[in-house]
């Protein structure tokens, strides 16, 4: 008996599954709302009929018009023709030429002079396809969006109204008053007026490009993110970095890892991986491993390393100065240099090298309290020292030729030493050679001194005020070293590479 009314219960609770879901099935029919005249169209088919004036039927909460239409009512479809529209709720509007609509799918196929509207946006093409249940509309064959002042074509879309989002794919083109798209697919948010995209694109206007594979672009704030292979030009500057964001009402950018920001006027690039910049007044920072590199020629270029490097321009506005700070150091074939701290003015071309600065060029080392390179053509032509300048190159393993001043000049000729005027408190110590051997050594003091070198050897000094001089035999001068002395070759960059360390001698 139980088992009984066990299979019974079973087959009633089978039954009972089985209704719901055939009435789940069920589909709406359409409604006919108004129509001036109707009439059965045996000759189309049965249980066919034709509307003709001020037609309106109704299916899924959507109202649709037209001029006339035929209703198939064994198939739950219909074909409307003239002056279609569809309303949908109290903002969504469609209308065409012509459309097929089917109460069973509950899809919809307007063609000819089609247009979709809502609140704030407006789609123009000449086949749309929507859904009444997933409130979503689609083109095929190249539409038009409208919104607000921007514009976007693709050969492909989808709209989807309850999420106010576009979807374009195949040669999209968005343009707006200040930048053009060009991409492959992109998402278009039309409440937030935003932007997103995926795959390569491309965004330009008169002065600026960027290109990116990902990222999005919120085109009422003008505020843009680019990521992948991201890259920033304009006539002067082209940025490049994993990740660029910027404000462009703001005039705000911020760029993180792998930046390369090349000048091109300039012959500069800057590489670090965290940048910011301001466009008003114009600057940049770049921190994070900010390595510069000058070009000066196919096989000639200055590398420089520091914590940070900052750039912007003179209280005029015209010239640029780049500064550098805080372990700072410089490589090129033709000299080296380190300090603490560094600034580069190209008003006048000079980089000045500020606390324990150090340069060395060939064999010689060069200290001051101050150091000012001067360039022509990207080059060294003349430096500076300043308060306790001091000038070392090396002899042997223990002697070292030494010219030591309050201030000195020392020009460069074809990327040597050749000449190095002192001013105030001069002092030399050099070791005069007979055939490469050392049989002497010079010490000369004078107010000031003009010292001229070949070779990296001292050939002569031209005393001008109060000088004094003695040449010792090469065991008899017991103090070879002038006061403030050091010798600092273990902290010159060898290679390139050695500007990324930084150690301090104990």
């Amino acid at each position: 008996m139980f088992r009984k009314y066990h299979i019974i219960a079973l087959v009633f609770v089978f039954e009972l599954i089985v209704s719901v879901h055939l009435q789940a099935q069920k589909k709406e029919e359409i409604k006919i709302i108004n129509s001036n005249s109707f009439e059965y169209a045996k000759k189309v088919g049965e249980g066919v009929r034709r509307l003709i004036g001020n037609v309106v039927l109704e299916h899924n909460n959507a109202t649709m018009y037209c001029d006339s239409a035929y209703l198939y009512s064994n198939e739950n479809t219909f074909h409307a023709y003239s002056n279609v529209h569809v309303n949908r709720g109290d903002t969504l509007h469609m209308y065409g030429d012509f459309m097929r609509y089917n109460g069973n799918t509950n899809i919809g196929e307007v063609r000819r002079n089609v247009i979709l509207k809502d609140s704030e946006t407006v789609l123009t093409t000449d086949s749309l396809n929507f859904n009444t249940i997933t409130d979503v509309a689609w083109y095929f064959n190249r539409g038009k969006i409208i919104n607000n002042d921007k514009q976007l074509t693709s050969i492909i879309g989808y709209y989807y109204s309850k999420k106010d989002l576009f979807f374009f794919k195949d040669s999209v083109i968005g343009i707006s008053p200040d930048y053009t798209m060009i991409t492959d697919t992109l998402e278009y948010n039309t409440k937030t007026e935003t932007a997103y995209f995926v795959g390569p694109t491309n965004i330009y206007n008169e002065e600026n490009h960027i290109y990116a594979e990902n990222g999005w672009y919120k085109t009422k704030e003008k505020k843009f993110q680019f990521n992948e292979n991201a890259v920033y030009q304009n006539k002067e500057k082209i940025l490049k970095g994993d990740s660029l964001y910027y404000d462009d009402a703001n005039g705000i950018g911020i760029a993180i890892k792998n930046i390369d920001l090349i000048d091109t006027t300039e012959h500069i690039h800057i590489k670090g991986n965290y940048a910011y910049y301001k466009k008003e007044p114009e600057n940049f920072l770049i921190t994070d491993s900010a390595l510069l590199i000058q070009i000066t020629d196919r096989t000639d270029s200055l590398f420089l390393h520091a914590d940070t490097l900052k750039s912007n321009y003179d209280s005029t506005g015209t010239f640029r100065i780049l500064k550098a700070y805080h372990k700072v150091k410089i490589f090129r074939d033709d000299f080296q240099g380190m300090c603490d701290s560094m600034a580069h003015s190209f008003q006048d071309s000079v980089i000045r090298m500020y606390r324990n600065p150090v340069i060395w060029s060939e064999g010689s080392q060069l200290t001051a309290d101050l150091i000012e390179i001067h360039t022509k053509n990207r080059k060294m032509d003349h430096f500076k020292l300043i308060d306790a300048g001091f000038i070392v190159s090396q002899e042997d393993s223990t002697r070292f030729n030494q010219i030591r001043g309050k201030q000195m000049v020392g020009y460069i000729r074809n990327n040597r030493l050749y000449k190095v005027d002192v001013f105030g408190n001069g002092q030399t110590i050099y070791f005069t050679k007979d055939k490469d051997v050392i049989i002497g050594v010079n010490q000369a003091e004078s107010s000031d001194l003009i010292i001229y070198l070949r070779n990296n050897q001292v050939e002569r000094i031209n005393m001008i005020k109060q000088p004094a001089g003695t040449l010792y035999p090469l065991d008899e001068l017991q103090e070879t070293k002038l006061k403030g002395f050091q010798w600092l070759e273990y902290f010159r960059p060898k290679e390139m590479k050695d500007i990324f360390t930084w150690e301090t001698k104990n």
